[in-house]
């Protein structure tokens, strides 16, 4: 929208609302996604937002940004006048939360120096989101573009185990990774912030780099287990290692790599020609559902295939070598199952097998393009896509909101569509909203956000224990529940579990037994908090709905996590899933992949499941706030479908006459256009190129690339692959950056790990730049681990703890039940009932 245009609206009206930031006032700055977001994150959940535009309007031109700035009040300033600049701190003055995105000091250098603002007014909360961290002095000035950042982190040649294999890294891919959670990072960041003032006064200054975002993201991909026990080794994995060591090139076809795939985590061809994707591999009964389902269990059981009662044995202890449910599965028995599935999965419609699926409580998808997810009719039911009239593009399908309280998501479900005002008007809308919070003491010791807050954690897999874990950075003291007997395989609990387990401590019971209902109720009384990631039938069966929580323990608080579900109820709220089956629903994998025959995994590890867990730490910060501001007691709410919209936000939208929607998809995309791609150079190391139209006369001083701004523009990629390869990739860095040109090496995740180690020292690395790990040579698994360090979120004030190793599951029962008045005759009688345990394995890595 130009500058010329200005069109008078109002927030969504503040006295009524119940929606749980209703009278924070939020200043954005920000511009692209990032920041932007942020300020969107909050809207969503009632905060009052004045977006700052330059004269030239957005610095990104994209339909997205009807999204983004929904629920935000749009004014015009030119930060270079002084007039402008007054009239950005008169805004700044009356804010809560102020959010900028650029380059570290870009703000400061026009005059708002976040720094001064909180020293003069110390209530006040800053989020920075540059591209890399301020104390990185190598990076901090580069232009970092979304796809600069992923190029510098590892995400492009780091793509799966697929691209690997089929020779293709680096991989482009759109997703704006690094945004995305790094706008949900630093959204849940400042909400905690902002619960935390609610109790003390006083606001914080927080960093949130994009590198270290999206290396957060990335941290289960990132994790390195010296001496990883054989049976961890997928077949993909084992074939790598094969090539690497024979010298054999990565030329495997899509075909080749679907033989390699275990038969309960892949993709099968259905009756009306989509695509049906199945992941079950590691769950005690989903396994053995689907081959119920699918009819053919009987036979495969009269073959002889096996199910071990304790797969937490040493591998060589099993009766026989592999156990149905326990990935990854023996290639033998992976082909076999493979080829049954196949010849019956081709006899139904992928709706068909869908709802039966469903049904049965087996996680399972057929494969969507985004633009049917656009316009699925469930998705609308659910919230998950909104109707907005947005006053440029008209009626507009958007993303619903990505988190929401249960109480209040209807309302978040009908956000005010962008509206232009005056510095005027804006001004006056932030003054009508009183700002009240407790008399600072700014001598007070500073603690964590969260320090004495008590949180039960019931989650499993990745999203749910991932958010939680996040929490305990902040102080949070967390209490793990787990099942006595373990529902999923070792793979699944122990492997992700170094990374989504640390910060608690681990307790192992059967909450539907007596002793073990007795424990659950005892420890939910104990808490201030309750996460699980699960359907809504399954928390009313154990009853930690609303009604019933409120019996037990009418003060805590409940948040939940889990796959489809939106602010509504529809038809697949109740169905089970991981990231990749929404990942399969929302057109992620066919994206990736580029057609229906062969959809593929967006590779990393995580990449909506992670993101989705900062989102539920959002949830929890606005239950806390909400309960310290208004004493309201709230459940907060996020689903994987619904980050993945925020996930896909440059092309999540539709709307009349809208163009088609070819954003870069499929193995052979390497870039939007030849001004952003990947180019090989003369060291045979790819750069990535980051530019566009207004950047060709920066080219005239470039050595090397001097002729490019005469070039015709169906010339460019061929001059440039030419020209690339004269010299090395650095000696591009170098002339490149000299003419502030965006660009990238593309690094790898391994050279970053290995390049940014240091022992683990008990600090969380937020003081080292844009990448830290740590190595625990003495880690509780007996084995060397490295893994990325807790450092996303920088604070000027607050400190940030690094969590504790993940336990061994079970190490903390006995002084839980002690911590909670149980005396020695009773914790022996419990554990000796089975309903309580002490562990689930002799190793804590079963070998």
């Amino acid at each position: 929208m130009g500058a010329g245009r200005r069109l008078k609206g109002t927030p969504m009206a503040q006295k009524f609302s119940q929606l749980p930031l209703t009278g924070v006032k939020v200043v954005d700055f920000g511009q692209y996604i990032a920041g932007p977001a942020v300020a969107m994150l909050l809207g969503d959940l009632g905060a009052t937002v004045i977006h700052i535009d330059p004269p030239t309007g957005p610095m990104w031109d994209n339909p997205a940004n009807a999204t983004l700035m929904r629920n935000k009040l749009i004014v015009t300033i030119d930060l270079k006048t002084p007039e402008g600049l007054a009239q950005a701190l008169d805004l700044c003055a009356e804010a809560d939360i102020i959010i900028e995105n650029f380059r570290p000091g870009k703000l400061t250098k026009l005059g708002v120096d976040f720094t001064a603002l909180r020293a003069q007014h110390p209530a006040l909360i800053t989020v920075s989101l540059p591209g890399f961290a301020s104390d990185d002095m190598e990076r901090r000035d580069w232009r970092a573009f979304e796809s600069v950042i992923a190029a510098s982190s590892g995400v492009f040649t780091d793509m799966g185990q697929n691209r690997v294999l089929m020779g293709l890294s680096p991989s482009f891919s759109p997703l704006p990774l690094a945004s995305a959670y790094a706008s949900q990072i630093a959204a849940s960041a400042a909400v905690l912030a902002l619960q935390a003032r609610q109790q003390t006064g006083l606001g914080d200054g927080i960093e949130v780099p994009l590198a270290a975002a999206v290396m957060e993201g990335l941290c289960y991909n990132s994790l390195k287990v010296d001496s990883m026990p054989a049976r961890y080794v997928t077949q993909r994995e084992a074939e790598i290692t094969r090539r690497r060591i024979e010298g054999l090139p990565m030329t495997l076809t899509y075909d080749d790599l679907q033989e390699l795939m275990d038969p309960f985590y892949r993709n099968y061809m259905c009756k009306d020609g989509r695509m049906f994707y199945v992941v079950c591999p590691s769950h005690k009964h989903h396994a053995r559902r689907c081959l119920e389902v699918l009819g053919i269990y009987d036979e495969l059981v009269a073959e002889g295939l096996t199910e071990e009662d304790d797969t937490y044995k040493p591998h060589d202890q099993w009766e026989s070598k592999t156990s149905l449910g326990v990935y990854p599965m023996p290639k033998d028995w992976a082909d076999h199952i493979a080829a049954r599935m196949k010849d019956v999965f081709i006899t139904r419609t992928s709706v068909e097998w869908q709802r039966m699926f469903g049904r049965a409580g087996i996680p399972a998808a057929p494969q969507r393009w985004l633009q049917e997810w656009i316009t699925d009719e469930y998705a609308a039911t659910a919230g998950l896509m909104i109707d907005v009239a947005d006053p440029v593009y008209g009626d507009m399908i958007q993303p619903g909101p990505v988190v929401w309280m249960e109480e209040s998501g209807e309302e978040a479900l009908t956000p005010a569509p962008r509206a232009w005002t005056t510095v005027e008007e804006a001004l006056r809308t932030l003054r009508k909203l009183p700002t009240t919070i407790p008399d600072a003491d700014e001598n007070a010791p500073r603690t964590g956000w969260l320090s004495g807050l008590r949180v039960l954690d019931l989650c499993n897999v990745i999203a749910g224990p991932h958010s939680v874990s996040y929490l305990s950075r902040f102080g949070a003291e967390v209490i793990k529940l787990d099942p006595a007997q373990p529902m999923y395989d070792s793979w699944n609990t122990v492997l992700y579990g170094i990374s989504q387990g640390r910060g608690k401590r681990s307790i192992l019971a059967d909450i539907k037994s007596p002793h073990g209902r007795k424990l659950f109720e005892d420890l939910i009384k104990s808490v201030d908090l309750i996460v699980w990631n699960a359907t809504d039938s399954q928390i009313k069966s154990v009853g930690l709905d609303a009604e019933s929580l409120r019996r037990i323990n009418p003060e805590a608080l409940f948040c939940k996590l889990d796959c489809f579900s939106g602010v509504r109820r529809g038809v697949r709220t109740d169905y089970i899933g991981y990231d990749d089956l929404v990942q399969a629903t929302t057109g992620i994998m066919l994206r990736f992949g580029g057609a229906m025959h062969r959809p593929e995994e967006h590779a990393h590890v995580g990449t909506i499941d992670v993101m989705c867990g900062f989102g539920g730490a959002l949830g929890m910060a606005a239950a806390l706030y909400q309960k310290h501001r208004f004493g309201r007691i709230g459940r907060g709410r996020t689903s994987l479908s619904a980050n993945s919209g925020l996930l896909q936000i440059p092309f999540c939208f539709d709307y009349r006459r809208r163009g088609l929607f070819d954003e870069p998809s499929g193995p052979e995309s390497n870039g939007y256009d030849a001004l952003t791609r990947f180019y090989s150079t003369a060291s045979g190391v790819y750069v990535l190129l980051s530019a566009d139209e207004a950047d060709l006369p920066r080219f005239a001083s470039v050595e090397g690339l001097s002729d490019l701004p005469d070039v015709p523009e169906e010339d460019r990629a061929t001059y440039l692959a030419t020209a690339f390869q004269d010299q090395p990739a650095t000696e591009w860095m170098a002339r490149l950056r000299a003419a502030d040109i965006a660009c990238a090496i593309c690094e790898n995740l391994e050279a970053l790990r290995a390049e940014n180690s240091r022992p683990a020292d008990g600090t969380p690395g937020t003081t080292l730049g844009s990448y830290a790990f740590s190595t625990f040579a003495d880690h509780p698994s007996g084995h060397t681990i490295t893994q990325l360090d807790p450092y996303a979120v920088r604070t000027a004030a607050t400190p940030v703890i690094a969590p504790t190793p993940t336990e061994k599951f079970g190490t903390s029962t006995r002084a839980i039940l002690r911590d909670l008045g149980y005396g020695d005759s009773a914790i022996e009688k419990m554990l000796a009932s089975g309903q309580i345990s002490e562990s689930w394995s002799a190793e804590y890595l079963p070998s």
